[in-house]
C-alpha cells in the first residue's frame, strides 16, 4: 500500500507541529523569585512625576482669559435662541479650546 506524497507530508507536519518544543524546565526557585517580583512591582505605585517647570503666572493668566471668554458663551446662545448668531461666538469657543489645551499641556505634559 504506497501513501500519496500529500498525505505523507501532511502526516509529517502535523506530527511536527504536535510535538512539543524542547524547552529546558525552569527550576522552581527560579520560578517562586518571578512571581515574587511581579507582586512586588503590583503593590509598589507608580511614581508621581511633577512637571519639570510649572510658570504659575502663565498658567493663571491663561485660566482667567479661559473663565472670562467662557463667561460670554451663555449671552451668545441666548442670541442664538433668538435667531441671531454672534459673529465671533466661533471665534471665541476656539479661543476657549486652544486655551483649554495650553492649560492642559502643562498641567499633565
Amino acid at each position: 500500500m504506497k501513501l500519496s506524497p500529500i498525505i505523507f507530508l501532511s502526516s509529517v507536519l502535523l506530527a511536527a507541529a504536535l510535538l512539543p518544543a524542547q524547552t529546558r524546565p525552569i527550576p522552581p526557585g527560579v520560578r517562586q523569585a518571578d512571581q515574587a517580583e511581579a507582586q512586588t512591582e503590583k503593590s509598589i505605585p507608580p511614581p508621581i512625576t511633577q512637571p519639570a517647570h510649572l510658570d504659575v503666572a502663565k498658567l493663571s493668566q491663561e485660566a482667567v482669559e479661559l473663565a472670562r471668554l467662557a463667561q460670554t458663551i451663555p449671552p451668545d446662545v441666548a442670541s442664538i435662541q433668538k435667531g441671531k448668531l454672534p459673529k465671533n461666538m466661533i471665534e471665541k469657543l476656539k479661543q476657549i479650546e486652544k486655551l483649554s489645551r495650553q492649560l492642559r499641556s502643562q498641567i499633565n505634559p
